[in-house]
């Protein structure tokens, strides 16, 4: 019996030991925010001079003055960049008459002069009855021989067909059209409803315009990441600012060989975790969503086991990592949240209060608790009942 009541105080003790190491945290389950109250708890990469290194990124707290300080950086950059795409330099639009190449067919029509005007009749269509521009870039025309047309637009073609022509017939008319457009295209690809290639004729066509020929953009479509390719060079082109801004520059003229590629919107997500209600990854809404809207996606707070008090939202898609702390004990405070934008990737954080911890502790120990009890009141019949 003496046995017994010491190995039940040991197991009550342990008990009290496991317990009094709440204070210092080391047996909480799940994460928590204790040492991140000031500053990171652990080193970031962070740009410094010309070179990235670690180092602890101070905690901002939510507040008006950041509020007001955000804002007015906003409408500066506004101001000074182009709506929409600040900083971003798109390649320059510029319209430019139609060059024939390779593969087109012309129309070329003689005036007073059928007998040179090869007449389409009733079974052919003008795409059989034109001149088709061979490999080299040549055509053949009665009087006037072989002629080099790739690179000429057809108002420079009706002018030199009219002065060969000059040879054999007083003052010819010369009338140079391109009937079908084969020699030059842009390639649509991504999230478009008909990717592809669109040709390129004499009217010229704006990434937008290649876009709606291809089927609009899909549901999931990222409007303002869209990717133009041309050589060597690939830029970010904004068309939600086109749309919402009138930023006409976002609306590049497309050459011959460019790549527009329209992306999906997998990237713009924000994460919400911790004690809401339904913790995960959340799409922004045309790269628009603000800290209270993130929380009102996810459920909102859970109000038996949260700490509203500690919401952070960390963000370390730059190389200048930023964490940020809302202390939303009071209702009113969401109005604060509801002026804070979010930026892709950023991640919010509501931290679990003092007392779920202490029940998720608990409910922890408890079973080895009972284990260690039930153990110690079994009685051993082959050892004479020894414990």
């Amino acid at each position: 019996m003496q046995d017994i009541s010491r190995f039940r105080v040991a197991s009550r003790a342990a008990t009290l030991i496991l317990l009094g190491g709440l204070s210092g945290c080391a047996i909480v389950p799940g994460t928590h925010t204790y040492d991140m109250r000031q500053q990171s708890s652990v080193m970031l990469p962070v740009g410094k001079m010309d070179e990235v290194a670690p180092a602890n990124v101070k905690v901002k707290p939510i507040n008006a003055e950041l509020i007001i300080e955000q804002e007015k950086a906003l409408r500066a950059n506004s101001g000074a960049q182009s709506p929409g795409n600040p900083g971003v330099q798109v390649p320059e639009s510029v319209a430019a008459d139609y060059k024939i190449g390779p593969g087109d067919i012309l129309s070329i029509t003689i005036w007073d002069h059928p007998e040179l005007t090869i007449p389409a009749g009733s079974y052919r269509t003008a795409d059989q009855s034109g001149n088709l521009v061979a490999e080299d870039g040549t055509i053949f025309y009665p009087y006037v021989g072989s002629l080099k047309v790739a690179g000429l637009t057809p108002r420079e073609v009706r002018v030199v067909l009219a002065q060969r022509l000059s040879r054999a017939i007083e003052k010819p008319q010369v009338d140079v059209r391109v009937i079908a457009f084969r020699s030059k295209r842009a390639y649509i690809v991504g999230e478009v409803g008909k990717p592809g290639q669109q040709d390129i004729t004499d009217v010229p066509m704006t990434i937008l315009d290649a876009v709606n020929r291809a089927g609009g953009f899909t549901k999931d479509a990222d409007h303002s990441q869209v990717l133009l390719t041309r050589a060597n060079a690939t830029w970010r082109v904004d068309l939600q600012a086109l749309y919402e801004d009138g930023a006409v520059a976002q609306n590049i003229l497309l050459l011959p060989n460019d790549i527009v590629n329209v992306p999906d919107r997998s990237t713009n997500k924000v994460f919400v975790l911790g004690e809401v209600q339904k913790p995960g990854s959340y799409f922004m809404n045309k790269k628009r969503i603000t800290l209270a809207e993130a929380l009102a996606d996810a459920g909102y707070i859970n109000q038996q086991t949260s700490a509203p008090n500690w919401i952070f939202v960390m963000r370390g898609q730059a190389d200048q990592p930023e964490l940020f702390h809302l202390d939303s004990k009071s209702p009113d405070a969401l109005l604060l949240a509801d002026r804070f934008p979010l930026q892709p990737r950023d991640i919010i954080y509501v931290d679990a209060a003092d007392v779920a911890r202490w029940n998720r502790v608990i409910s922890n120990i408890l079973p080895t608790a009972t284990l260690l009890e039930t153990t110690s009141n079994i009685q051993y019949p082959l050892f004479g009942g020894r414990q």
